[in-house]
């Protein structure tokens, strides 16, 4: 398993999500969220329109309240801590996770 750096876990602040990638020469990103101290990661592609980017500028993947992902082009609502839609065109379907993990030196990893 291969492991890549992609920030220090104080880069990210407390309801901010960040893009990573493209990973693996395609042109696939992942997005991970910090919330309450914990880090969720998701693959950057709406399960209703699979491919549609969900962020309609670099990194804008909150709500304005900051407490789910929204897809910019369906307008879907999904729970930051489960990827599960709660509102909108891909309601019944999630995101699918990207594996990250923290370190306990601080960097957080993604694992291909």
């Amino acid at each position: 398993m291969r492991k890549q750096v992609l920030c220090r876990l104080d880069d990210l602040d407390e309801n901010e999500a960040r893009a990573f990638g493209p990973f693996d020469g395609s042109r696939k990103k992942a997005f991970v969220v910090r919330k309450n101290g914990r880090l969720f990661a998701w693959w950057d592609s709406c399960p209703h329109y699979d491919g549609a980017p969900m962020a309609w500028r670099t990194n804008a993947y909150l709500n304005a309240a900051r407490n789910r992902i929204v897809c910019a082009s369906h307008g879907a609502e999904f729970e930051i801590e489960t990827g599960r839609c709660l509102l909108g065109a891909a309601l019944g379907r999630s995101l699918t996770a990207a594996p990250i993990e923290a370190t306990p030196g601080g960097d957080v990893i993604f694992k291909t």
